[in-house]
């Protein structure tokens, strides 16, 4: 079985390593890394992931208008949105631009994903 591909946007190197980690611990593969926003409509046109992990606050763009940006042009892409915080008008922001969901950085695994995208590796 193909493992699915993620590719996460965060401006903090700990935690891109971090998910790295947990994801491909859990059978996804992280194809690639980006730590702006413009980096990571970059990203996803080079590598077409099958998931894209975004932060909300990215240094050059809000995660939610980014995420609605790849949502609509890289359909092939599921665009998960993430914050270390875990506030609850994120889950509606998240469903209102696009995106498959919101995911608390703390609460990043494998199944995490599996939950959101309705299925997956683990």
């Amino acid at each position: 079985m193909v493992s699915p591909t993620v590719l996460v946007v965060d401006d903090h190197a700990m935690f891109r390593t971090t998910a790295r980690a947990l994801l491909e611990a859990d059978g996804y593969e992280v194809v690639g890394e980006a730590p702006t926003a413009s980096a990571g409509v970059e990203a996803v046109r080079e590598l077409h992931p099958d998931v894209v992990l975004i932060d909300v606050c990215l240094p050059d763009g809000d995660g939610f208008e980014i995420a609605a940006i790849l949502a609509s042009g890289f359909r092939e892409s599921a665009v998960i949105v993430t914050s270390s915080s875990d506030d609850p008008l994120y889950h509606g922001r998240a469903a209102g631009c696009g995106a498959r969901g919101f995911l608390a950085k703390h609460d990043v695994s494998g199944a995490a994903l599996d939950r959101l995208l309705g299925g997956g590796s683990s």
